[in-house]
């Protein structure tokens, strides 16, 4: 994701701690937080419901990459209540929290016994506010006086500052505004920007201070009353009451992940538990899409990632193309409103170059860290243009290809300029600016590309799969300039990509290993590496049929596939460790692209150990969510996998691997002209009987189609359809 990643101290020699690392002082997996988010705005919780940020923890509420509560602690009579239960619905909306009072004293004499009072927290965010409602019931047969407090605080730090960046200089923050019902926080950066807090409670608290709200309460038996708490980011009051508040925003909130959820297509099973896998991950996508100004666009990942990322949207997207077109148009749409068009070396930005990483806070306003808006990914241009290809493909939208096909130009001649940093036909990395990241390809860690002996190679650093893509992109290019009308630039950009394809071929293959180089150094020399980017030649289709089939068996075998996938780094590769970021670990989306890659060749069992190894992973799951990435150690029977400490949940491309995965089983496709959705040479893991797909579009028709697994061959049936779209199954 980026250089700010944790990394494992090589063997061979010491680094230097890398710019931006994120220190592991703190295990996510041991925590098990509760996440939500909406738009720019993301929260992070424990179980009670409670922001209790210390050293390394990621707690806390964050609007635009600032945190702006550091602490939300609620207590009984100043005692922590006890969890009961700690619930995130289906669809991500609400937070709910079940707790209830601790044995209370007073001195030796027991005032208040345990579980008497009930207090349930239902937490949201929405349109830029975090709104909770506590409500509390006395369950005992007398009435029950007691006090309630809610700890707040604010410490503004930037998101980067929460990952572990040291700052020399702060803003100012300002004296607290407390009036009876509310607290106003707020805090002048270095960037001259005021951050406001206003932290409002109905009703109005018995005692209210710079950090507490306080609340005298007595209920008779049985009886109850709900308080209301909204947090928002500007000093504005309203003449509507909290709760009348609360309940149309949770109103608006659902219907909102509803809208978001009902334009994708439908999937449900045979099997209760991927059902479930499924529907989360659908959750989370919906969740982590924000709204932008050129359409829907999904953030990385939380609580490290939640901005725009270029690479992650568009893998995201892809793999979820099938089912949500509108998301890749979105995600196009926004990638080529903010395409590079100047050179800039302080943000690794060169014209025509797509974004890497997009930040707001006040780090990144004033140079501090280089991401405001920032380049240094050299996959994310090819990428994109793979993505514009594809989605013309899927869907046939001729306007905007249109629309955007001078960014698509832009960004084929970035890769032909300064992407070929050299000439030699490649494209190659190497930063601009000593803030910026040191490898850029989607492994970027600072150890991940690395030659056989551990050594770290000089740059400008060739990967095999920005190879792969650059194919990808001109065979998708010149499809578009046929379709638009520029034949010559579409014959240019074919011939191009078959001499790539050869050159690649002898430059890139590796007979000693038995598969493709992880890249080629400033040198030309070849990184001997077995690494699972040597997969993603065939997600692109750039590996001839038979090393690809070389490639593919190296992959499927015991040193690189776990049990659960297939590791990012083989076993017995030098600075191979399970425990690492990119160096032996379990990635969900590398392995739904190497799914993709393996479908493309006709490879169905490889398709399905996949879909095999990740569904049981997925079982074991917290909220049946895959992580970001896990550990590789080799499966164990009766054992589930590995966690990773502090691997981000959710995240995106990780929620679109299940959707990608039933994609590569069923060989499915779409033909716009013939109008035509296509299963080619289907198949579906011995615990997929049947499953349905709803709602799948093509232009304005949709159809339903009921799929079943009969003794290893399956069947489509349509059940419903809109026009004239039409379903053809080849077996």
């Amino acid at each position: 994701m980026s250089d700010s990643t944790p990394h494992s101290a090589g063997a061979l020699e010491a680094s230097p701690v890398p710019t931006f690392y994120i220190p592991a002082t703190t295990s996510l997996q041991e925590r098990r937080p509760r996440t939500l988010k909406h738009g720019d705005t993301f929260a992070v919780f424990d179980h009670n419901g409670d922001i209790l940020s210390g050293p390394g923890s990621p707690e806390g509420l964050f609007h635009c990459d600032t945190r702006h509560l550091s602490q939300f602690a609620l207590t009984v009579s100043d005692r922590r209540p006890l969890l009961l239960s700690s619930t995130l619905r289906a669809d991500n909306a609400t937070l709910t929290c079940d707790l209830t009072n601790p044995d209370l004293f007073v001195g030796e004499r027991l005032a208040l016994e345990h579980d008497v009072i009930h207090l349930r927290r239902t937490t949201f965010l929405s349109q830029g506010a975090c709104y909770e409602r506590v409500g509390v019931r006395n369950h005992s047969a007398e009435p029950r006086s007691f006090r309630l407090e809610m700890r707040f605080a604010a410490d503004y730090a930037d998101l980067f500052e929460v990952r572990g960046s040291r700052r020399e200089r702060r803003g100012i923050v300002h004296a607290p505004d407390i009036r009876s019902d509310r607290v106003i926080l707020s805090y002048t950066g270095l960037d001259s920007v005021r951050r406001v807090t206003a932290v409002a409670f109905d009703p109005a608290p018995s005692q209210l201070s710079a950090y507490l709200a306080v609340f005298d309460l007595s209920l008779p038996p049985q009886d109850s009353c709900a308080i209301h708490i909204e947090v928002v980011f500007c000093d504005s009051e309203s003449n509507q009451r909290l709760a009348r508040r609360f309940r149309s925003a949770i109103r608006n909130s659902r219907h909102a992940l509803r809208r978001a959820s009902g334009r994708m297509a439908s999937v449900s099973t045979s099997n209760q538990i991927f059902n479930e896998v499924a529907h989360r991950a659908v959750a989370d996508l919906c969740m982590l899409v924000t709204d932008t100004p050129e359409g829907p666009y999904p953030y990385a990942g939380i609580p490290w990632f939640s901005a725009p990322f270029g690479r992650d949207a568009i893998i995201t997207a892809l793999e979820v193309l099938w089912m949500d077109p509108e998301l890749a148009r979105g995600v196009l749409r926004f990638l080529a409103a903010h395409q590079a068009t100047e050179v800039d070396p302080t943000a690794d930005a060169e014209p025509g170059k797509i974004l890497h990483e997009m930040r707001y806070g006040e780090m990144a306003a004033l140079g501090e860290v280089p991401f405001r808006c920032y380049y240094g990914s050299v996959d994310s241009t090819p990428l994109f243009v793979m993505l514009a290809g594809a989605y013309l493909e899927r869907t046939g939208d001729l306007e905007t290809t249109r629309a955007i096909w001078p960014n698509i130009r832009a960004a084929l001649n970035w890769i032909d300029g300064y992407g070929d940093r050299d000439g030699d036909g490649f494209v190659e990395y190497g930063r601009r600016t000593e803030q910026g990241l040191v490898n850029q390809g989607w492994k970027d860690s600072h150890d991940s590309i690395f030659h056989q002996d551990g050594r770290m190679p000089v740059g400008p650093i060739a990967l095999v799969e920005v190879q792969a893509y650059v194919y990808a992109a001109k065979r998708a290019a010149a499809r578009m300039a046929h379709l638009l009308g520029e034949q010559p630039y579409g014959v240019a950009l074919d011939a191009q990509a078959e001499s790539l394809r050869l050159h690649f071929e002898r430059e890139f293959w590796c007979e000693e290993i038995g598969t493709y180089a992880l890249a080629l150094d400033g040198e030309k020399q070849c990184c001997r590496v077995r690494s699972s980017n040597a997969g993603h030649a065939l997600f692109a289709g750039i590996a001839q049929p038979d090393r690809a089939r070389r490639t593919a068996a190296g992959l499927m075998s015991t040193a690189f596939h776990c049990g659960w996938g297939i590791r990012t780094v083989a076993t017995g590769q030098v600075r191979y460790n399970p425990m690492s970021y990119h160096n032996g670990s379990m990635w969900p989306h590398d392995n739904a692209l190497l799914a993709l890659g393996f479908a493309r060749y006709g490879m169905r069992a490889e398709v399905l150990s996949i879909f095999d190894g990740l569904f049981a992973a997925a079982t074991h799951m917290d909220l049946r969510r895959l992580p970001e990435l896990f550990c590789g150690f080799a499966r164990r029977p009766r054992r589930g996998p590995t966690l990773y400490p502090v691997a981000c949940m959710p995240q995106a491309w990780a929620a679109g691997a299940p959707m990608a995965l039933l994609q590569a089983c069923l060989g499915l496709g779409f033909d716009t002209a013939g109008r035509i959705v296509r299963f080619e040479h289907p198949v579906l893991p011995e615990w997929l009987e049947q499953v349905h797909l709803g709602a799948v579009t093509l232009g304005s028709d949709s159809v339903d189609v009921q799929l079943l697994n009969r003794s290893g061959s399956v069947s489509a049936t349509v059940l419903s359809r809109t026009g004239t779209v039409r379903v053809v199954s080849i077996n």
